[in-house]
């Protein structure tokens, strides 16, 4: 992967850490339907970050070095 690429990887998992931690300061707050949906957001966060490394890595295997 590129360094771009894994910059890209830990940015959408920065993302998804910070969503979390809304979700946690929410559920402190006892609003809990504010803290569903943070929690929501923060799962779908988690994924896409998690599909994108995994297609990234699938990409950087098939590129064949000279």
């Amino acid at each position: 992967m590129t360094q771009s690429t894994h910059n890209r990887v830990a940015e959408l998992h920065n993302l998804a850490a910070h969503a979390h931690a809304a979700a946690a300061a929410a559920h402190n707050k006892a609003d809990q339907l504010t803290a569903h949906e943070l929690s929501k957001q923060a799962h779908e966060l988690s994924m896409n970050a998690h599909r994108f490394a995994e297609e990234r890595f699938a990409a950087s295997k098939d590129f064949k070095r000279p």
